[in-house]
């Protein structure tokens, strides 16, 4: 486990400056953003009998998955819900904390917590942002009564992307007001959510991890081979064509929403319009960041310029 502000010393080992978590190692390559996280469990992981795909299959399925993504993430529901944190708890009260988001956000503190205060002021217009969204699932997608959202025996991919948003600020005391966000007002969604809790703490219990420390991580990751090939660099593709990107080059590559100032630097690998991969130098070797693509960028740093 990470702690919930910066820093985070653990991910410092492996040269990386990116501050959202999770984070995944598969060997030696490094994968930022959850979206491409799941992406390439699939991908590297093929499904089985004992482990299958969560994805969606048929054409319909894939644009209802990618919407939501779309919609939660992109639409600002997510920021919706973590500006709605009730300024009375008491991680709201820590300086540390409040400084910590101030800059992932891209603000600052100011006199007087004054981005705190614009926040408690923009509380109801957030959650009812976020009303809104539970509001139209409980309308839509499970109206008819069904257990997940594409219809399936268990939970998908869209179920995940449906739901993490509102599960998470749903188990925060006090950040939704039972008089406009409850199970007695919405019990499609709040029946949802319950069945996936108990899917997820069911698989829990059967693949219990194993703990390790920062150090001992990254000594298995410095330690292990490469799970993908080098890749290649599309230098047509639109930002390589743009930028005059060639495999090599120094780059930096950051998210483009919160986290901006925290960029990876290193030589660039590869680059496709899923992905950008870039080489970094870790405290005990090289690990590959891959990030992806959508909601990403990238920028060449000049010649003359150290990495």
């Amino acid at each position: 486990m990470q702690p919930n502000i910066l820093p985070r010393p653990d991910v410092a080992l492996l040269g990386i400056a990116y501050r959202r978590i999770p984070i995944l190692s598969i060997g030696r390559d490094v994968y930022l953003d959850s979206r491409l996280i799941i992406s390439k469990l699939e991908q590297l992981y093929p499904p089985s009998a004992s482990h299958p795909s969560i994805s969606a299959s048929t054409g319909d399925q894939k644009a209802i998955e990618r919407l939501l993504e779309f919609f939660m993430m992109d639409s600002g529901i997510f920021r919706a819900a973590g500006t709605s944190l009730p300024p009375t708890l008491p991680i709201m009260k820590n300086p540390a904390f409040l400084k910590d988001r101030a800059e992932f956000s891209g603000g600052a503190l100011g006199s007087g917590g004054k981005p705190i205060i614009e926040k408690a002021a923009r509380r109801p217009t957030n959650i009812t942002e976020v009303r809104d969204a539970v509001a139209l699932l409980e309308s839509s997608v499970l109206a008819d009564g069904r257990e997940w959202v594409l219809g399936t025996p268990g939970p998908m991919l869209a179920d995940i992307e449906a739901i993490w948003v509102i599960k998470w600020i749903a188990t925060i005391p006090g950040a939704l007001p039972e008089e406009f966000i409850s199970a007695k007002l919405f019990p499609r969604v709040y029946a949802w959510m319950e069945r996936f809790t108990k899917v997820v703490n069911a698989k829990e219990k059967e693949h219990a991890p194993e703990k390790v420390n920062g150090e001992q991580a990254a000594e298995r990751i410095f330690g292990a081979a490469f799970a993908e090939a080098e890749g290649t660099v599309d230098e047509g593709e639109i930002i390589g064509k743009a930028l005059g990107l060639k495999k090599g080059d120094g780059v930096t590559v950051f998210p483009i929403d919160t986290g901006v100032n925290h960029k990876e630097t290193g030589r660039l690998l590869s680059l496709n319009s899923k992905e950008m991969v870039v080489e970094v130098q870790g405290k005990k070797g090289i690990v590959r960041v891959h990030a992806p693509r959508h909601g990403f960028t990238i920028s060449k740093i000049a010649e003359k310029a150290s990495l």
